[in-house]
This record gives structure tokens, C-alpha cells and sequence, in this order.
């Protein structure tokens, strides 16, 4: 097998820029950790960039009846190289839509790695074209999330056909997406998440909060994320502690919204910049993440690397990245998590095992191992490709 031996690759590494912005969701924050790695990666990092963001509905669909490869432009900008296309990721789902294919564009530079930081229905031609898929939520379980199955699987199965691989964020992702997608298990490479709370800074809590004074649910309001299970269980805790809620709403909050402001205790905050959130999760007495599906489950390691303990689902992705560094529950078992959640409040031994524990299983998802792993899979993608006299140096 061939090893990697150079620090960086000669040839240009591509990452999309359509979730670089500053959310704080799981996607963007993998966006902008794989752009950085590939900063690191690469001489010639570009990002891929829609000139204008929309052209309008007539324009794009009458671009999809044109049909054709849809040329880029080079340029730059003060953060760096540039792939420029007109409108290009509103154009590829109306492309998708319209012919059940990925829309192909084009570049005049020398070819490279094109790493896609979700399922985008498009690819750059000549390119080696790489895919992050966060997990198979959509295809395994799609009364937990908005989008539609159907067109999904479509998109998924059109990069299996035309892509050179799909990367994800775990081995229960991996193992997810290969058996829902019926590919062959080397098409999906888990390169794993990085989780760097390096920004982290104290600040004020909010009125009414007080360090290690309330317990903390992180994530958009939907029926994936199991509030309805989580706020049954704190019903029966009959605890002082406040339950904060963190995040905007989601995908059928309505009901859920309802429960919670007829739940005493909670407080919720609809929006928090990530600098209130990490100061949150830092200040929690812990974090409750029973979810009932995850590809990875970022603010359960941030609070790992924060020293904070965590309460979470003893299934799937969650239980693996947890590690046994996690007090683990049954999600459908609100008796458990009730239990747990006592167990949390009121034993500080728990507590600091489970802090220790924590701190270092988040140290083995680091910024370096994350682009060790993705240095692997772009030597061995460019050495299976036409590419390869354009990369680093190789050694069986």
C-alpha cells in the first residue's frame, strides 16, 4: 500500500465554499475545518464560489434545458484562489432535478482534487471528485429529517456512479451509507471531525444561569434531536437545575416548542454566536445529547474538550465517538435518562471521572489526525488516478 511522505501536495485541492459562511451548525463547521486542512494540504488551495447567489428560477431552468458543461473562472480574493461559476450550487439542484445528472463544469487549470463538503449534484471534469457524506439519515430514517428520500438516494447513487469516493465523519456513517447505498465498502473512507475548542472564552451567562448550574441541550429544535424524551425525563428529575435549550428552530418544532414552554425549568435561547455557545456548554453542569441520530455529533466532543460531561445515546454514532467516555442511555428510555440525569446532578465523583474521561477521548480528534487522514486518502486517490505524476512522492 502506498504511504504518503510529503507535507504538502503539488497539485490544486478544491473545497466548495457554499458552507464556509459562519454558521454554527455540524456541515459548516466540517466545511471550514476541511477548507483549513486543505489550506495546509495543498499548494494551490482554491475554494469553488458562486458568482451571483441567484439568477432566478426562469434563468436556471432555462440553463438546465441548455444543459452543457458550465465553464469556471479563475481568480482570487483576499482569502485566497478561486473557482468562480454563475449561481453554480442553485443551478445544480435544478440541473439534478431536470435530468437526474450531476451538472459538469470545468476549469482551464491544471486538474486536481475536488473534495465536495455534502452531496452536491455536481462534479468538475478531469478532476478527482471527492464527496463528504455526514450519514444516512435520510435513507435509513426518514421520518427524522426534511429531506426528501427519493431525490437523495438519486443524488447519492449518481456520485457512486460518477465520483471517485464518498468520505464521512465515523465508522457508523461508514458502515450506514455502504449498506444503504449497496457500494463497494472502499468507495466510503472515514476521515473522521476535528473538534478544537481553541476559541473558547469565558464570558457572562445568561440571567439566571450560574457555572455548573444547569444542564444543557444543544441543537435545532426537530424531532431528531429527542426533546420530547429529554424533557419527559427532566419532568421526573424534580430538580432545582435548569434545563437551557440552545438552538433555533427546526424541522416540525412546533409541537416540540409547545412542550418545552410548558415544561417549568427550562429556559431557551434561540440564537447564540459560537463563542455564547462554547461558553454555555463550558459552564454546563452537563450536556444532554440523547439524539436519536447522529453521523458524528460535534457538540457532544466539543463538551468532551471542555472537560464537561456528557449524557448521550448508547447507539450508533454517538456510542462509538463517545468511546465509554460518556454516560450512555437508551434514547426511547426516558426512565433511563431520567435516572441519568439525577445520577449527573447530584454525584461530583461521576462528575469528574466523566470530565477526565471526556478530555481525553476529545483529544483523539484533533485538527493533525483528521489531516493525516485525509492526506491518505488524497495520495492514494491521486495515485490511482492519471494524476498521480502531479502529487508528492510515494513509497510501497
Amino acid at each position: 500500500m502506498a504511504v504518503w511522505k510529503s507535507d504538502r501536495f503539488g497539485v490544486p485541492i478544491c473545497v466548495d465554499g457554499r458552507m464556509l459562511g459562519t454558521g454554527g451548525t455540524g456541515v459548516s463547521t466540517y466545511a471550514r475545518s476541511l477548507a483549513a486542512a486543505i489550506g495546509r494540504l495543498s499548494d494551490h488551495p482554491y475554494r469553488l464560489v458562486a458568482r451571483r447567489t441567484d439568477d432566478g428560477s426562469l434563468v436556471k431552468w432555462m440553463g438546465a434545458l441548455r444543459g452543457g458543461v458550465k465553464p469556471l473562472h479563475r481568480t482570487s480574493d483576499a482569502s485566497g484562489l478561486l473557482l468562480e461559476g454563475r449561481d453554480l450550487f442553485r443551478r445544480a439542484h435544478v440541473h439534478f432535478g431536470f435530468h437526474r445528472q450531476l451538472l459538469r463544469i470545468r476549469s482551464d487549470i491544471a486538474p486536481g482534487i475536488m473534495h465536495w463538503t455534502y452531496p452536491v449534484p455536481m462534479m468538475l471534469e478531469g478532476w478527482i471528485n471527492l464527496y463528504t457524506v455526514h450519514d444516512a439519515i435520510p435513507l435509513n430514517h426518514p421520518d427524522l429529517t426534511s429531506i426528501n428520500p427519493r431525490r437523495h438516494r438519486a443524488v447519492l447513487d449518481a456520485i457512486v456512479t460518477n465520483g471517485q469516493g464518498i468520505t464521512t465523519v465515523s465508522q457508523s456513517a461508514h458502515a450506514a451509507i455502504v449498506a444503504a447505498l449497496s457500494c463497494d465498502p472502499a468507495f466510503v473512507t472515514d476521515t473522521g471531525q476535528p473538534v478544537d475548542v481553541s476559541d473558547m472564552t469565558q464570558g457572562p451567562l445568561p440571567a439566571g444561569l450560574i457555572r455548573y448550574g444547569y444542564f444543557l441541550v444543544v441543537g435545532s429544535i426537530e424531532p431528531r434531536k429527542n426533546l420530547t424524551a429529554i424533557l419527559a425525563a427532566y419532568r421526573r428529575t424534580d430538580l432545582d437545575l435548569p434545563l437551557v435549550v440552545a438552538g433555533p428552530d427546526g424541522w416540525h418544532s412546533g409541537p416540540i416548542l409547545a412542550e418545552l414552554a410548558a415544561t417549568p425549568g427550562t429556559i431557551r435561547i434561540p440564537y447564540v454566536s459560537r463563542a455564547a455557545l462554547l461558553n454555555l456548554i463550558e459552564n454546563a453542569r452537563a450536556l444532554i445529547f440523547p439524539s436519536l441520530a447522529e453521523g458524528f455529533g460535534l457538540p457532544m466532543v466539543e463538551a468532551m474538550a471542555l472537560g464537561v460531561p456528557v449524557l448521550t445515546s448508547n447507539r450508533g454514532a454517538l456510542a462509538e465517538v463517545a468511546g465509554g467516555a460518556a454516560l450512555t442511555v437508551d434514547p426511547t428510555d426516558v426512565t433511563a435518562i431520567s435516572g441519568a440525569m439525577v445520577r449527573l446532578a447530584s454525584d461530583d465523583a461521576l462528575k469528574n471521572a466523566l470530565s477526565r474521561s471526556g478530555t481525553d477521548r476529545a483529544a483523539l480528534f484533533s485538527a493533525d489526525r483528521f489531516r493525516a487522514r485525509l492526506a491518505r486518502l488524497y495520495g492514494d486517490s491521486l495515485q490511482a488516478s492519471a494524476l498521480v505524476g502531479k502529487g508528492p512522492d510515494f513509497y510501497d
